[in-house]
């Protein structure tokens, strides 16, 4: 897969293609069917697949301070949309003057003078242009004018629920890690680079790995977690016992994502892991003491085991 870093990396010489344009935060079995749809369609027509994509996320451009929590890193989501088969990812930088651009001057730009679209692909709710004045029915008018077509991407729901961007942020948010893999098609994944932290895990015979998260990251609800932690290089994941929380025990304040790994000793300082997210097995408890907060670890990695086996 090719990647490019704004639309104007598209090379001299370069032919018509069928594009798909989105923020496409998760890669979810939504995008997956759109982004794919796109893949098929171009396919069929002998041109090339183009996944056209926001950096930073728009929204933060628009209206500063409404970043919304990210629920694939840009490197994860690169890896999620080449794993589809398409031919090119065009990440356009989201910058105050491409965000006035009108929805006219966003199509003759973008679709028709750098990437020669003979098809573009997009959901029934898809805006585009300053103030997202565009929708549909004026890229199928644009389309007719600069001569190609618009076609409709399939919606992917279940129980009349509507897999999107902020269903599973609202799942992720509440601790419901199992519907949010169900939307995502796969568990949902958090990664960070693994710091020093108090160190109490070690003195209970626990020793974690503190994760430091991107700030914009999805994480889940407090609570502890059956999680597979990935290491880089590394092809087999470990089991892994996830608490996400301030450790009220300890009357803690700093909300941290702590990971425990089952049978495995070393260190990961330094490293930087991912954590896929399996199940949720129970919600942070203070204890008064430590003796009970110690039993409760070992009911945990339990749970985990039977989670992850």
């Amino acid at each position: 897969m090719q990647r490019w870093r704004g639309y104007d990396a598209a090379p001299g010489g370069w032919g018509r293609s069928v594009v798909t344009i989105g923020v496409f935060d998760g890669v979810h079995r939504g995008h997956q069917a759109t982004i794919g749809h796109t893949v098929t369609r171009a396919r069929e027509l002998g041109l090339q697949s183009v996944v056209v994509t926001f950096d930073p996320h728009p929204a933060e451009v628009v209206r500063p301070g409404s970043h919304p929590a990210v629920l694939t890193e840009p490197a994860r989501k690169a890896e999620l949309i080449e794993a589809l088969g398409v031919d090119v990812l065009c990440v356009v930088p989201f910058t105050p003057e491409f965000s006035r651009l009108s929805a006219e001057a966003f199509v003759h730009d973008v679709l028709v003078e750098h990437l020669h679209a003979a098809r573009v692909v997009v959901g029934d709710n898809f805006r585009f242009g300053h103030r997202a004045a565009g929708d549909v029915a004026l890229l199928e008018r644009l389309g007719r004018t600069f001569g190609f077509a618009v076609e409709g991407a399939p919606l992917v729901s279940t129980d009349g629920t509507v897999f999107s961007s902020t269903y599973i942020r609202s799942c992720v948010d509440a601790g419901d890690v199992g519907a949010a893999a169900a939307a995502l098609g796969r568990p949902h994944r958090v990664e960070g680079v693994v710091v020093r932290g108090d160190q109490r895990g070690r003195e209970l015979g626990f020793p974690t790995a503190n994760l430091l998260c991107h700030r914009f990251a999805a994480i889940p609800a407090d609570g502890v977690y059956a999680a597979r932690l990935i290491r880089r290089g590394q092809r087999e994941p470990l089991m892994s016992a996830v608490s996400v929380g301030t450790n009220p025990t300890f009357s803690g304040r700093e909300r941290r994502v702590e990971a425990y790994a089952l049978d495995f000793s070393g260190d990961l300082y330094g490293e930087r892991l991912a954590l896929d997210f399996v199940a949720h097995l129970r919600g942070q408890v203070r204890y008064d003491s430590i003796e009970p907060l110690i039993a409760q670890m070992h009911q945990d990695v339990e749970r985990t085991r039977k989670a992850l086996g």
